[in-house]
């Protein structure tokens, strides 16, 4: 896929001290971006791969600027401060990816009100919220993208998990509605989510598949880009897979996101998908705002 030229642009991506959030972060470098780096894990943690400082020194070593925000997107005023730092040390914000989320893949009756507050918290509420502190600098300069990582609206993938969905539709809801509300000002708003089953902390802590089974994080860091590279008028409010929006922009063959070259990854959205039945009885500790809590 061509990279698109975003020479001078800033981002912000949440969770991307590790998996998804850390793709995302450094193929926007190497398209160009600035970023700020948006997650909670500062110190090394044995139990978890990667920091928001190692992220930062491989986008320096790319040639872009970055910085490293500790955030814990429970938090408003992290958040706020979040925002407030990027515009403050890389000068603007034209790109928000709203990657940090929580998973919790049980039925209703076991669901503690703490979980529920959770998915809630992390998923929804900290995307709304995200979204709001970028809004005020993307509109003054004309020109924005808010992408949220969450899945088009499928009510199959409801029972048995029903309230990730309702955090994740709510990211959904949110990127569809904002989409319309902020267009006139040239910033736009998308949902992204794999077809298939990614690589991700919460793939391999939960034993969702295998490695045969599933794809590279760098698909929805080239789907990702391949959103950004629009002009915002022409891409808003829209619910996108990763393979629909590659196919936009002329990739058609996805072999080489494969983590074993010729397996058969697992199709969690779209056509063949088995959403309505996987994950059942999976649920376990709800993971939290490191890039690999999802799909």
């Amino acid at each position: 896929m061509k990279l698109p030229e975003l020479t001078g642009r800033v981002a912000i991506i949440t969770g991307s001290s590790r998996g998804i959030g850390k793709a995302v972060a450094l193929a926007l470098a190497r398209a160009g971006c600035d970023v700020c780096v948006a997650a909670k894990t500062v110190e090394p943690d044995p139990r978890l791969p990667g920091t928001i400082l190692d992220t930062k020194r491989e986008i320096e070593a790319l040639g872009r600027r970055a910085i490293a925000v500790p955030t814990d997107v429970r938090r408003a005023e992290d958040i706020e401060a979040m925002v407030a730092r990027t515009v403050e040390q890389l000068g603007r914000v034209d790109v928000l990816v709203n990657n940090a989320g929580a998973l919790w893949w049980k039925d209703v009756l076991d669901t503690p009100a703490k979980r529920f507050d959770l998915v809630m918290e992390v998923n929804a509420r900290a995307s709304f919220l995200a979204a709001q502190a970028c809004l005020p600098h993307m509109i003054a300069q004309r020109w924005g993208h808010i992408v949220m990582m969450s899945p088009p609206v499928d009510l199959r993938m409801v029972p048995g998990k029903v309230a990730y969905s309702i955090s994740k539709f709510g990211m959904t809801l949110l990127a569809m509605g904002l989409g319309a509300e902020v267009a006139k000002h040239g910033v736009a708003a998308n949902a992204l989510w794999p077809a298939t089953m990614i690589e991700s902390q919460a793939s391999i802590g939960f034993g969702l598949g295998g490695p045969a089974q599933w794809r590279k994080a760098d698909i929805l860091a080239d789907a990702t880009l391949a959103i950004v590279g629009h002009e915002p008028p022409s891409l808003t409010g829209q619910a996108l897979l990763d393979e629909e929006i590659l196919r936009r922009v002329g990739v058609e063959g996805f072999d080489q996101y494969a983590c074993v070259p010729g397996g058969t990854p697992i199709r969690i959205a779209g056509e063949g998908s088995v959403v309505a039945s996987f994950g059942q009885g999976t649920g376990g500790p709800a993971t939290h705002g490191s890039g690999g809590s999802e799909p």
